[in-house]
């Protein structure tokens, strides 16, 4: 079993880089290989709209996405990490997630449907309904494509890594790494 985490926070270290890491600590426990990749680091651009995916089955843009594709489709489980902004994802992932447009046109979905995801996401208030707008994109586009979301994990974190202290935050994602993990598909 293979688990994608891609974590959407160019803060290095912060508090979405320390729950994906308890979720790909949870997920290792029961046997799977991760693999973490912060797009902050990648050269990924905007998607273009300019629909050439449609006709020739590839996106015209020639940088880092291309490798997350294949990334993607390998993987059986796709973790996304991303703090609120705004009421919404980053920038980053916002970008990154835009641009899987061009592998649904390569009939990448079929190869998506059945997939496990979880979506972490720490916010800088004592707001529950924050991170709202932002699990609800990610919600609407998994089911559209078929992806089963096993769980969502949202904490109040504002200070750089403070989230590494709250207990029972790293136990709950630590958790959501094996349920990722589990059932009749992924069992390790």
């Amino acid at each position: 079993m293979k688990v994608l985490a891609v974590v959407g926070s160019p803060r290095k270290e912060g508090n979405t880089q320390v729950l994906i890491n308890e979720v790909v600590r949870g997920a290792g426990s029961v046997g799977a290989s991760c693999q973490v990749i912060n797009v902050c680091d990648l050269a990924i651009a905007p998607c273009r709209g300019c629909e050439s995916c449609r006709r020739t089955g590839t996106c015209v843009q020639k940088d880092d996405m291309l490798d997350m594709y294949l990334k993607i489709l390998d993987s059986d489980v796709l973790v996304i990490g991303s703090p609120v902004y705004w009421w919404g994802p980053s920038a980053q992932i916002k970008t990154f997630m835009d641009r899987m447009f061009a592998l649904v046109q390569q009939g990448g979905w079929k190869r998506l449907r059945g997939k496990k995801a979880g979506i972490v996401t720490p916010y800088g208030d004592t707001d529950p309904d924050t991170p709202e707008h932002l699990i609800g994109m990610f919600r609407q586009a998994f089911d559209h494509l078929g992806i089963d979301i096993v769980g969502t994990l949202g904490v109040t974190a504002g200070r750089k890594g403070e989230v590494a202290h709250n207990k029972e935050a790293m136990e709950e994602a630590f958790n959501l790494g094996v349920r990722l993990c589990k059932g009749p598909r992924c069992e390790a």
